[in-house]
């Protein structure tokens, strides 16, 4: 596996919540990749060659051998797969696993007032200084309510061990925690351990270009 070169598709403002999520997948099991550039706002995306790649015209997109996957929550599971000896994107239980699935299918499907009024470039280039609307609080009471549900007795991760889906969760509550809403402090911390991991960090690391003032 170590042989075989892996690519991953990413937009070049690397500020994608689903990028970041297979980035960091590929770190955690810590597999050598390449990472290719796409400029969204030139729609490259939509080019005839990356079209035909990733079937969807959507980032991320990865690509081993003579194989292309999108939607970062199926990457992290091909992962798992090809490189099962590595460390582990999701948990070994089986009701665990599936809950883990729930969940990043829930924060992929649903809380998108929350990614319109905290889009997840302000955890690079600053707050947004808007109030949230009523209906992206009560998406927000959501979120707190699944999070405190499934970080019980102040557990460090959702299910034991780290897994992939706290990286998901932690970059929900991130784009409120960045942007200085209010947060319970349990939460808080949570999304600063999840932050504080190697892997996250890599991602942070990155060197991005502010975006341009309307």
């Amino acid at each position: 596996m170590e042989s075989t070169k892996l690519k991953l598709y990413v937009g070049a403002d690397f500020v994608s919540a689903f990028a970041m999520s297979a980035f960091v997948a590929l770190k955690e099991k810590q597999l050598s990749f390449e990472l290719v550039t796409l400029d969204l706002k030139a729609r490259e995306n939509y080019q005839a060659s990356y079209r035909d790649l990733s079937l969807t015209c959507k980032i991320p997109t990865l690509v081993h051998q003579d194989f292309a996957l999108s939607e970062s929550s199926a990457i992290a599971e091909y992962l798992e797969e090809i490189a099962p000896g590595h460390n582990r994107l999701l948990p070994l239980d089986i009701k665990q696993r599936a809950r883990a699935r729930q969940l990043q299918a829930w924060l992929r499907s649903d809380l998108l007032v929350i990614r319109k009024e905290r889009p997840a470039d302000l955890i690079y280039f600053g707050k947004k200084h808007t109030r949230l609307s009523d209906d992206t609080l009560a998406a927000v009471d959501r979120l707190f309510f699944v999070a405190d549900r499934l970080l019980e007795g102040g557990a460090e991760h959702l299910f034991g061990d780290w897994s992939i889906a706290d990286t998901d969760l932690a970059i929900m509550l991130n784009r409120l925690v960045a942007n200085g809403d209010e947060v319970p402090s349990r939460l808080a911390a949570y999304v600063r351990r999840q932050w504080d991991r190697d892997s996250v960090r890599a991602w942070m690391d990155i060197e991005r270009a502010a975006p341009a003032i309307q």
